[in-house]
């Protein structure tokens, strides 16, 4: 028996267009213009738009994480007052 590498490839961009078109399908925060155009995308240009997308939509899930530098985050505000403590 032989293994067609070619159909193996094109198995495995099928899912991962299936897997991102469910993805972008079920954000809520998109509009229906929107998910269209991404929809598009991830099929006219399989793999790239697809990694691409993937990655932008979880950038969009991960949490807002400040950074610990010297600016901001303090018990207090910018006039250098207390917050209320």
């Amino acid at each position: 028996m032989e293994v067609n590498y070619l159909y193996i490839l094109g198995l495995m961009i099928l899912i991962l267009n299936l897997f991102i078109t469910l993805a972008i399908i079920k954000r809520d925060d998109f509009e229906k213009p929107q998910k269209t155009a991404q929809l598009a995308i991830v099929w006219l240009i399989p793999v790239i738009a697809a990694i691409g997308i993937w990655l932008f939509l979880r950038s969009q899930d991960e949490e807002y994480k400040p950074s610990r530098g010297e600016f901001g985050g303090g018990p207090r505000d910018s006039s250098g007052v207390s917050s209320g403590d």
